[in-house]
Parts: C-alpha cells; structure tokens; sequence
C-alpha cells in the first residue's frame, strides 16, 4: 500500500532499499509501515518469516516486539493509572508495597521507574533461578528478588535502562488495579481503540491471534527449540510470556495504529489511549535524561532515528529487530518490525541499516 507522502521514484527507492537488506541479510523479512499526517503511505512486507518452512512476510504477519513492550503496554498501562488518579507520577515504591522496607528501594518513584532513573541494574537472569518454582508461585518470587536488589546508583542520579524497573512496573500494576498487565492492557486500552492485532502470548492459555501467523525468531539453545509464537525474552518466556519489560507482539499496522492515536491525543485531535495532558506530559523531552516517560528521544549523535528526525521525535527499538520512530511536529511514523534474530541473535547489521533506512525515507518525504 502507498499513497500520499512519496513520489513514484522515491518509493521505489525505498522498496529496493528493503529488498537489498533482505538479500544482504539484514533480516530474514520484515514489514516497512509509514504515515504521514494520519495517511499511511507505505506498508510493504518483505522476506520470510521462517527461513525453515520459507512461511512468506506478510502486512499480517505478528512480531515479537520485545522491549516495545514497555512504551507501548507497561508505561501506557501506568500512564493510566495516573490518568484516572490510582497512581502519581511523584508517588513512591515504598508507599505502595511495604515489602520494599524503608531503604533506598522504597524511595524510587514511578517517574524514575518509567524513565530509567530508579538505580536498578539493567538486567539480571532471573529465569535460572524462578523455572525452579511452580508457574502459580513466580510471580511472587520474582516481586522478592526484584525488592530483594540493591541498587547500583541513588534513585534519580544517573540513567541506567533497566529492565528490573519494567519488570517491577509489570508486577506493580497487579498490585493496584486487581489485574494482570495483560488484561488491563487489553481490556482498557486496546478495546478502547478497536485495536485486535495487538496483544500478549501467554503460554498457558495459547492464543489464535499468535497461531495465525507470526515470524519465527531464535533457535533457543536452553529451550531447545526454535522460537516461534513464543516470547524470545527468556525472564518473560518464564513469567507464562507476559512481563513488564516484553512479551507484546503485533502486526506493524497495530504498532502503528496505535501511535497515531497517541500522536492524535498529543495534537488534541481525537481520543486516544491516554488524556492529550498525559501524552504531552510523557512525551515532553527532558534534556537529563535520554528517555521520556517509556519512550526514547533521538540522540544527539548516531541515533537510530537517523539524521532527521526533529529534536521533538520519541520512538524506541526491540531487541528482536523492530522500532518505531515518531516526529511530533511534522506528524511522521515509522515503523519497522523485523525478526533479525532468527535464527541467531549474533546479527547486528540493523544497527547501521537503521539510521540509514530513516534517512533515506524522511529525505523522500521531506523533498516530497
């Protein structure tokens, strides 16, 4: 699909840009989704989604999303929750979990959670020690090692992307709201904007979304088996597929529905998930910081984004090949899901394809 945005000659710029990174190994397949000022113009799926069965890339075709989980489901759920009063940004840990004791820990606030400032460690191999105890018992186990943790900086001194704090998040909204984050994603959220293509894959309650047709990723070597409608993340794999840090997967077009309800939100131009104050709020640029509240701003050099993305731009990447990027003011989005991952994760030729791909589409539709 294109329309409005590209010339003839620019588009057919960009397919053969996506079709070289496929024959150059960039990814196996990917979907390319782009819209500008609420008119998409351009959604072209290209590759395989399993260099096994070669199962074809499809517009339909789901993803594993890894860590856009965070912007797009945990910090949104959150964001709610300080829509509606539940929860306040300033609000912390230790008046809302009094197992988190007295310390540093119990001084974290949400903000700090939401924007990578907490103090908690990037990352810790909690699958080794919870695929010991009964799927019913992990999510309490996880809570004790998480409050367990001793920080590795002052809350609010330094940033450190973590996925301890979105693990945390995950937990936390169960706490508050009396429901999973799955369900509170799906029930308060996605319902509200009649998006289906979007969802998590719990493992105990195996869904038709994700059995339709998803790309594969890893060849898992602890699990055995090449991954495949199953989370790739392995402390969400762990936590039954749903976690605060991954676990969403979706079609590029739900990645990007849902964004334009945000960037409508942001203009004040129709209803979205989250209040305008709120996505205004979350997507204000704080220069202390590289993240707003789940979302990433550009960086000053060699960002993903490329060269031209504006200074007013929030976007994020996933581990497993897919990113979204969003210029506020000139109302592009871009999004790209891959499975650069399958078969191996030892494949970083995105990195360097990324800014080159966001810079060859803003120069088409800047010059457009």
């Amino acid at each position: 699909m294109s329309g409005r945005g590209f010339t003839p000659e620019s588009e057919a710029l960009i397919d053969r840009f996506m079709r070289r990174a496929v024959s150059q190994r960039v990814f196996p397949g990917a979907v390319l989704w782009v819209a500008r000022e609420g008119q998409i113009c351009f959604e072209r799926a290209y590759g395989l989604g399993d260099l096994f069965s070669h199962q074809a890339v499809t517009t339909d075709t789901r993803f594993d999303l890894a860590s856009l989980t965070k912007p797009l489901a945990t910090a949104l759920v959150v964001l709610d929750l300080v829509d509606d009063g539940t929860l306040s940004l300033e609000q912390p840990l230790g008046t809302l979990l009094p197992a988190a004791g007295q310390g540093a820990l119990a001084r974290i606030t949400l903000r700090q959670l939401l924007n990578h400032t907490s103090g908690l460690a990037a990352w810790r191999p909690y699958f080794h020690t919870l695929k010991r105890w009964p799927p019913g018992q992990r999510a309490t186990r996880l809570m004790e090692l998480l409050l367990g943790e001793k920080l590795e900086a002052d809350p609010g001194s330094r940033f450190c992307y973590s996925d301890l704090g979105y693990l945390l998040l995950g937990e936390l909204v169960a706490v508050v709201s009396g429901q999973r984050l799955a369900a509170y994603f799906s029930k308060r959220l996605l319902n509200r904007l009649q998006i289906a293509d979007l969802c998590f894959a719990p493992r105990s309650r195996p869904s038709p979304f994700i059995s339709r047709q998803v790309a594969a990723t890893e060849f898992c070597p602890w699990r055995g088996r090449l991954l495949k409608g199953q989370v790739h993340d392995d402390n969400a794999w762990i936590l039954d597929g749903v976690a605060g840090h991954a676990g969403l997967f979706g079609t590029a077009a739900s990645v990007g529905r849902l964004l334009s309800a945000l960037l409508g939100a942001y203009h004040g131009e129709e209803a979205g998930p989250l209040s305008p104050a709120m996505v205004r709020h979350a997507w204000c640029r704080d220069r202390q910081t590289p993240h707003g509240l789940g979302f990433d701003f550009p960086a000053i050099k060699n960002s993903s984004a490329g060269g031209y993305f504006s200074f007013a731009s929030v976007g994020h990447l996933g581990f497993t090949g897919t990113s979204f990027w969003v210029d506020l003011p000139r109302r592009i989005t871009v999004v790209l899901l891959s499975n650069r991952v399958h078969p191996t994760r030892h494949n970083n030729a995105i990195q360097t394809f990324r800014p080159l791909l966001h810079d060859a589409l803003m120069t088409a539709l800047l010059q457009g």
